[in-house]
Order: C-alpha cells, then sequence, then structure tokens
C-alpha cells in the first residue's frame, strides 16, 4: 500500500493532486481545512474516481458540493484490489465517522439459537463469539425473535434448558417438566437414544428441513403404535400438528430455497428508515429497522448500498440478498463472496414471490421512517417547550442527568444518562461506584460523581451538555453548583429535580439557580414530560447498577472471607453446587468431594455458611 497527501492552507488545488494519482484501485480521503475527514471513498481507479468530483459541478448533488466547498486536502490509499479497498473504506468510516458519509450505528451481535454439544445437548440463547463445539442457528434479528422459537421448541421437542451446572445436580425433575415443557433427561425419564432422536428432529426443524422432521416424527409415531404404546403415539402425533401448524404460518413459500435477507429503504423527509427481513431454513424469522446518520441529501439506492457493505462487514452473510434498486455494484458481490467464504448473489428489482417479500420490507421501512417523523416531531416540541420554560436564549440539544442510588448507604452507585439528537443515547449512559465516603451521603456521592464525569470532559474528551438535571433538591444541586464552579464551567445550565411534597409524577418542582421559588409545571406540559423521561432514565440506571453491584457483593462475600478458599475453589464450589443456595443445602461430606477441598476445610465451609 501507498499513501499520498496534498494539502494547501489557501485556495485548494486539485488538479496537482489529481496529476499525481494512479489508475488503481483505492481509498480516498476528502479533508477539511484542519485534517478532518470529511468523506472517505472506495474507487476501482483512482484517478478518475477523484477527479470525476472536479470535471464538472452540474451533475453533483447539493450534500455533494457542499462538502467539495469545504475540501482543503485529499488522502489516498493505494490497495492490491477493489475488494480490498471496500473492506479499508469501511473501517475508515467506522473509525472516522466522516460528517458526510452514511453511517450505520454498530449494533450488539446478533442472537442465536443454540444446540451445545453436550452429551444431552441443551438449547440455549446466545450472543457473541460462536464456538466449534456447539451449533447455531440464526442470526435472529432480535432476542424476543429467538425466546419465541426456544418456547416452540419447548413445547414441541421438549428439550432442556437449564445449565449444565443444575443438570448434573437434578435428583428430581423440574417445574418445566410439570409443565410438559422439558422431558427431564437429568433424572432419566427418558432414554439417551430418545432425547437425540429428539434433538435430531429439532435440529432438521431449525435447519428448514420440516418435511424431514415431521416424517421421522410420523415414522416414530408408527412404531410406538405397532408397540401398543398409545399414549406415547399420541405425544408424537401432537408434535406432528403442532409443527405442520407453525410450518404453515412461519415458512416462506417461493422465496428462497434456505437462508435470504430482504432489504428495503424508505426516506420520510429527512429520516431513512432501512428496514432487514431475515430468513433462515425457509422460515421467516422476523425484521428490523436501521436508521443512518448523515443520510440527507442520499437517495435510496444509494443508502442499500452503504446499509449492504457496512452491515455484513463482520457478520455472517446469506447466500441470497434481495434489495430494491436498478443495479448493484459486482464488487460489493464479489467481496462478500470471499469475506463469507461462499457465493453471495444480490438480486435486484426481483420478481414473483420475491417480488411481494420486497414490497413487504418497503411497507415495513415506510411505517418505521413514518414512527420516526412523528417521534422526533414530538421530541423536538418537546424541548422547544422546555427551552421556553426555562427561558434560555439557545436551543437545548444536550442534555445529561445524574441520580444516586443506594440501601441504607450500602452499594452506592451514581449515573449519568444522556439524551441528544431527540433520543436517549444509551451508548453514552455512564455508572459510578461511590467509595471513600460516609454511607448515605448523598451529597459526597453527588460531588464525586458530578467530579469524575466533568473533568474529563474539562480535559476534553467529550462535548459539554447544554443542561444538567439533578435528580434531588436544593443540597444536591448546592453541591452541584460548587463543583462546576471549581472546573470553570458556569455557564453550563444546572437544574435540580425535586419530587414534591406528595412524591408523585406531575407534581416535581424544578430548583433554578438565582431563582427564589421552584418552578412547577403543569402536568400536561410536554417540557415535564421531557423532564420525567430523562429523569426516569437516570433513576432505571442507577437502580440496576447498584442492584447488581450490591448482589455481587452479598453473593460472593460469604466464601470470600472463609480462609483457604480462592478464586479457583470458589468457581468449582459454586459450579458444583449450582449456586450459593445448593452450597449451603449441601453436607460438610458432599462440600468434600469438590477436587481441592479438604475434610477440614469442608467442614470450616460448613461451619461459616450455617
Amino acid at each position: 500500500m501507498g499513501a499520498a497527501v496534498e494539502r494547501c492552507e489557501t485556495m485548494f488545488d486539485p488538479n496537482a493532486v489529481i496529476a499525481g494519482l494512479s489508475h488503481l484501485p483505492g481509498v480516498y480521503r476528502m479533508l477539511n481545512e484542519a485534517g478532518e475527514a470529511l468523506y472517505v471513498g472506495k474507487a476501482r481507479d483512482l484517478k478518475k474516481r477523484v477527479s470525476s468530483y472536479f470535471r464538472s459541478q452540474a451533475n453533483i448533488s447539493p450534500r455533494i458540493r457542499l462538502m467539495l466547498a469545504q475540501v482543503q486536502g485529499i488522502e489516498t490509499t493505494v490497495t492490491r484490489s477493489e475488494s480490498e479497498a471496500l473492506l479499508l473504506e469501511n473501517n475508515l468510516i467506522k473509525s472516522l465517522k466522516p460528517r458526510y458519509n452514511i453511517l450505520f450505528r454498530d449494533d450488539k451481535s446478533y442472537p442465536y439459537l443454540m444446540l451445545t454439544g453436550h452429551a444431552a445437548p441443551r438449547l440455549a440463547f446466545h450472543r457473541g463469539t460462536l464456538e466449534s463445539q456447539h451449533q447455531y442457528f440464526g442470526p435472529f434479528p432480535n432476542a424476543g425473535a429467538v425466546r419465541e422459537s426456544m418456547q416452540l421448541l419447548q413445547k414441541v421437542f421438549r428439550l432442556r434448558t437449564c445449565a449444565d451446572s443444575v443438570y448434573e445436580n437434578r435428583t428430581r425433575p423440574c417445574l418445566l417438566h410439570q409443565i410438559r415443557r422439558c422431558i427431564a433427561p437429568c433424572v432419566g425419564l427418558i432414554s439417551a437414544e430418545e432425547y437425540a432422536a429428539d434433538v435430531r428432529a429439532a435440529r432438521l426443524f431449525l435447519q428448514g428441513k420440516d418435511d424431514e422432521a415431521i416424517a421421522h416424527l410420523i415414522e416414530r409415531m408408527n412404531a410406538a403404535a405397532e408397540h401398543q404404546d398409545y399414549e406415547q403415539a399420541a405425544t408424537y402425533r401432537d408434535q406432528i400438528g403442532a409443527l405442520r401448524t407453525v410450518r404453515e404460518k412461519q415458512f416462506v413459500d417461493g422465496v428462497v430455497a434456505s437462508d435470504a435477507d430482504v432489504i428495503a429503504c424508505v426516506l420520510e423527509g429527512e429520516i431513512a428508515c432501512v428496514n432487514l427481513v431475515m430468513i433462515r431454513g425457509g422460515r421467516h424469522l422476523g425484521d428490523k429497522n436501521f436508521y443512518p446518520g448523515n443520510s440527507a441529501g442520499c437517495d435510496a439506492a444509494q443508502i442499500v448500498q452503504a446499509f449492504v457493505s457496512q452491515h455484513y462487514l463482520q457478520r455472517s452473510v446469506p447466500p441470497v440478498i434481495l434489495v430494491g434498486g436498478d443495479d448493484s455494484e459486482d464488487s460489493l458481490e464479489d467481496f462478500l463472496s470471499k469475506h463469507s467464504g461462499h457465493k453471495v448473489q444480490i438480486v435486484t428489482n426481483p420478481t414473483g414471490a420475491r417480488r411481494v417479500w420486497l414490497e413487504m420490507a418497503i411497507k415495513n421501512a415506510a411505517l418505521g421512517a413514518g414512527q420516526r417523523a412523528g417521534l422526533l416531531a414530538s421530541q423536538e416540541a418537546r424541548l422547544a417547550a422546555l427551552q421556553a420554560a426555562l427561558g434560555v436564549p439557545e436551543p437545548l440539544r444536550r442534555i445529561e442527568c445524574f441520580d444516586i442510588s443506594h440501601t441504607q448507604g450500602e452499594a452506592t452507585v451514581a449515573s449519568c444518562v444522556v439524551y441528544d439528537q431527540a433520543a436517549m443515547q444509551n451508548s453514552e449512559y455512564r455508572r459510578f461506584n461511590i467509595t471513600g465516603i460516609e454511607p448515605g451521603d448523598d451529597y459526597a456521592a453527588m460531588r464525586d460523581a458530578l467530579g469524575r464525569r466533568y473533568r474529563r470532559l474539562v480535559a476534553g474528551e467529550g462535548r459539554l451538555p447544554d443542561l444538567v438535571l439533578i435528580d434531588g433538591g436544593k443540597g444536591q444541586l448546592a453541591v452541584a453548583c460548587e463543583v462546576f464552579a471549581e472546573l470553570g464551567l458556569g455557564d453550563v445550565l444546572l437544574v435540580g429535580v425535586a419530587k414534591g411534597v406528595e412524591r408523585k409524577p406531575g407534581l416535581e418542582q424544578l430548583i433554578i439557580p438565582g431563582r427564589a421559588k421552584p418552578l412547577q409545571l403543569a402536568s400536561d406540559d410536554p417540557a415535564l414530560h421531557l423532564i420525567q423521561q430523562i429523569r426516569d432514565e437516570a433513576h432505571r440506571f442507577a437502580i440496576a447498577g447498584h442492584r447488581a453491584r450490591r448482589g455481587k457483593a452479598r453473593t460472593t462475600s460469604t466464601l470470600e472471607s472463609i480462609e483457604g478458599i480462592g478464586a479457583v475453589r470458589r468457581q468449582r464450589l459454586l459450579a458444583r453446587f449450582g449456586g450459593l443456595q445448593g452450597l449451603r443445602s449441601a453436607s460438610a461430606d458432599e462440600l468434600a468431594q469438590v477436587a481441592g477441598i479438604s475434610r477440614a476445610l469442608a467442614q470450616r465451609i460448613y461451619d461459616e455458611l450455617h
């Protein structure tokens, strides 16, 4: 690879850069006066692609024309192939986040349904790295779709879902067996061969081979009937009926033989919504909406192309991708084929049954765009009402809110939630574990959290908010004012949100520094609704962190305080007995059976736990 950089502090002359470019594939970056990337693009021929921006302004969109007016430098990187250029382009877009590139937010890894490699395989929800010893089905568009499939498989095939540590220590069937959602292989109510047959039928169903799964169950039903085991035959009959019903509701006819994604984009004003429909094993698993950033001025085809190139970079790719549009780049197909290790076909303007599913995705995208546009309008109205209520001259865009949570001083946690771009920004939330203060001292906890948060922002590690909400009364607000004065942030607006005398929603009082009386808004005021939304989210986030910290302390402190119990022995004990409750019910003799636990140590553990 090679790089060439040209910057000019006064009038930028692109001809000097273009003259030095080669006809090789690569990536180009348009830079502004500060050297920040405005746009990142790939090219099959760098010289032709970069020069096309400056030949004629007539065929260039207003968005790109605005970008070119800010360009003060061009940086290029030569790659060995167009596919390599596409990969580099996506990596640079994710790391640099250029202002004029269409950006899709990185979501969590998609969830899968997993059959473990255990002798009696467990049906489980999985998100994260895929391991070779287990078998995975999916990905699913969301966790709800996975759990719905798990419930179906539990109802039809009655596979176990318990953790291995629980499975290996059961002495009697659990509640799931009593409600006919598990066949209880843990206590031998089904033979290993019969359980394996149920797992095989479930695997066939998940692979889309429903006819084979049903044929397999019919064979087992007939065999049970021949042996006059009519009760078992009736069970198989019910399973067959359930599978046929599911096939009628969930299986896709005439779209694809196995796996495919259907992608559609709809624009509603400046809102763009991309709908992704996922079909795996011939089953419609559900759909998911994506809302790109920096998409103003782009058409649907450009957004879909950006989505495909960014979305599949670190995810599994189905063999067929159905998209709307007149054309697609061959290089994108080649890149996805090489990236996934199998042939990938991007089908534009599909016909027949495939067209029906694309139209369904278009309708879903239109609904999503309409809902987002309505929500944005509502949030903008709330922000305007809040600005008017507080009497500030500048619009409020970024709001942060703090809350403190503890139980009588135990495991104190402070939360900071962020509202920006007319929505809660979950990825920017922060929690602070508060230590070294007097238990129950909310003022000291608030001082600690605010200082840790805004010292970083003053140092340039983030954006300062327009408004900071403090969940509390005059005392907490006074502490906040002191901290902000010490940090030189006197221009940031601070507001305390007190619950009022009766502590009921709608009666909140807003305490504003320098104002004699608290401000109380009407219960139906949009400004109050916005404050309640942000305050309640801060409260939820603080409580969740506090409970997790408190639960961890109470779970581990008992064992950690016993002399001779380190991390390895503690892990062995908890795994052997399925947790602290099972450990408490074990006798000293049972404790001594764990590897590394002597008879004397087992007795010491038993005495401490009781």
